[in-house]
């Protein structure tokens, strides 16, 4: 009988409203009916900053209301802390996972010793950059391009190389983070064309004040760039 893979499944969640709550549910229940559960398990971690749901509980994980402020780090290191399995995927809520997605993103995993993370395509948003589904493996660290920051999947042992997920990051540069901490340490990552998910573009994001969203997004700028501009100086290209 085939060795069953688990796979530890982090979420990070707002559900300010009924829309927004069911958006996550439908993401975990594409994820869980994406693979055969007799051959890949995953063990999924509902990280919910709308305490007023409290304790409601999402179908097929454990959900949990962190007491700490909000930063998609931090709350990510919260799921991650709860976790043992060998991978991680770590994922905006606002995400459909079709057929198969984690099968054929493991098959790098499988193939290569060499290969740390990895994302998903998303066939609403990568054909406009160029890439086609089911295109095989494209390496590279650009944010948005082979870094889809909504949804990352990597082995649980590079964390022993880069660290913690930075949680200086609230929301915005979060992804350019790790990006950068790959591409310093040499750990190959890459964009899996044969595995897709889709990305809703930033249905939570999207529900804030004008207020709110600046700080989610511009106010990170200049924490990264503090924090890189050093390390690299002009030579350095910033992933995008």
């Amino acid at each position: 009988m085939e060795e069953k893979t688990e796979i530890d499944v982090i979420i990070v969640s707002y559900a300010q409203t009924d829309e927004l709550k069911q958006i996550t549910i439908n993401g975990i229940e594409s994820l869980i009916s994406s693979e055969d559960p007799n051959t890949i398990k995953f063990n999924v971690i509902v990280i919910e900053s709308e305490k007023s749901i409290a304790p409601y509980q999402y179908p097929y994980s454990t959900t949990v209301y962190p007491e700490v402020p909000f930063g998609y780090h931090r709350y990510l290191n919260i799921g991650i802390d709860m976790t043992s399995s060998p991978y991680i995927c770590i994922c905006n809520n606002d995400l459909l996972f079709h057929k198969h997605w984690a099968t054929e993103i493991l098959k790098p995993f499988q193939q290569f010793i060499d290969v740390y993370s990895a994302s998903p395509v998303c066939s609403i948003h990568h054909p406009k950059f160029g890439f086609k589904l089911n295109d095989g493996f494209k390496i590279g660290y650009r944010v948005r391009y082979e870094v889809a920051g909504w949804c990352i999947f990597f082995r649980r042992e590079i964390l022993k190389v880069i660290g913690r997920l930075d949680e200086n990051y609230i929301f915005w540069c979060a992804d350019n983070d790790y990006a950068n901490a790959l591409y310093c340490m040499k750990l190959n990552h890459l964009l899996v064309t044969s595995s897709v998910v889709d990305h809703l573009e930033s249905k939570t994001l999207k529900k804030q004040s004008h207020e709110r969203e600046l700080e989610l997004t511009e106010g990170e700028m200049c924490y990264f760039k503090k924090k890189w501009d050093p390390r690299w100086g002009e030579e350095w290209k910033e992933v995008n």
